[in-house]
Order: structure tokens, then sequence, then C-alpha cells
């Protein structure tokens, strides 16, 4: 399959882009719970996530709150309590997170402001769980720049129905984390395929905010 086009724009702007942020929710980035729900990790994921991909997210949001870009969420929240509704994948893995649990918020430092859409889900793919489609059609959004957890499972699913769909995607690699360096590594090349491959401090400056997150 070839690379992406290079002669194709995924450069962030503020009428027509959008950030994704992919299941930074506190039953994926809270140890103690992740463990409560049955989804312990192994050191690679926490040390990237709590030294890496959390603070960039943070700067990320920032950032693109500051330059009028949207900023959308999705997190894995059942739609019921005992988790009825969830794809049939989450029911042979076993992944439960009930509807209004804690484990279903935002990451605090991380969480939707009052007027940002957050979109729950009960499967992988975002794309095939939820009406985004539709929304981000509505809000005029042509450039995706999509980030969170895990890199080659929900956030690989959403980059490449995104892509498919036509938007110009935009893989944040150091705002992603997964179980190995190798996995990690695996997904990324993948990826070069369906989006553009950035660092956070490239789309920091796209967005006019590297000074700014960095003072």
């Amino acid at each position: 399959m070839a690379g992406t086009t290079s002669t194709a724009d995924f450069t962030l702007q503020a009428e027509n882009a959008a950030l994704l942020v992919v299941d930074l929710q506190r039953g994926f980035c809270e140890r103690a719970l992740a463990e409560k729900l049955g989804q312990p990790e192994t050191a690679h994921y926490w040390d990237r996530l709590d030294g890496i991909v959390l603070p960039n997210a943070e700067r990320l949001i920032a950032a693109a709150r500051r330059a009028k870009i949207e900023v959308l969420y999705t997190v894995i929240e059942a739609l019921t309590l005992d988790g009825r509704d969830r794809s049939l994948d989450h029911k042979r893995c076993n992944i439960l997170i009930p509807k209004g649990s804690e484990g279903g918020q935002v990451m605090p430092a991380l969480a939707p402001a009052d007027d940002e859409i957050l979109l729950p889900k009960s499967a992988s793919g975002i794309f095939n769980a939820t009406n985004i489609e539709y929304v981000l059609r509505n809000l005029g959004v042509e450039r995706l720049a999509i980030f969170g957890v895990l890199t080659n499972q929900c956030v690989e699913s959403a980059v490449r129905d995104a892509a498919d769909r036509g938007f110009l995607v935009t893989m944040v690699a150091d705002a992603c984390a997964t179980k190995s360096p190798e996995e990690e590594t695996a997904s990324l090349a993948v990826m070069k395929g369906y989006a553009r491959i950035a660092e956070t401090a490239e789309l920091l400056d796209e967005m006019g905010a590297r000074g700014a997150s960095a003072a």
C-alpha cells in the first residue's frame, strides 16, 4: 500500500480542524482503578503514559483551545450498568466500564470544558460505535489530530476509519501509548499509510502555541 500523499495539507487550522482524544480516562490511566477494573498494563505503558502521553495531551488540548480548534473526547463506557449493550469483542475480552462510573471519566487534568463534546463508546472503533462522523461533518471538520490509548487498538481504529471516510488525519506519536516499544513502533509504521505521523511539538507550532505551552 502506498504511503500518504505528500501533496496533502494536514496542517491544523481553526476553521476546519479538531483534536480527538481517545480513551484518556480514569479506568485506563489511573493504576489502582485500572487494576480494579481488570485492566492491568505493563511498566512500559505506565512509564510512557505518565511521563510523556498525559503531559503532551494536556499541552495539545490547551493549545487547541487557545487556537479555537475543536476538542472532542471519546471514552469507553457502556450505556447500561450491566454492559449488555457492549460490542461482542468487549464482552469476550471482559471490558466493562458501567454507565456513569468513575472509570469512564476523562482524566481530571484533561477534562472537557463546558461546551466540548464527549462521546462514550462500547466498542473499540469510535466511527463504528458512535455518530462521530455526523458530528464532525456538522462542525465542518476536515482535518483531525488523533491521540490517546491504546496506540495499536482504539487509536489505530480511529485513524483507519477516519482516513477511510476522507478526513486528513494526523496521528500524534508522542501522545499515544500501548504495552511495548515494539508495538508502538509497529503501529506507527503501519499508520503511515493512513495518516501523517507527527510529534506534539510540531502540532504546537502549527497551532501557534509552542512558546506559550512551554512558558
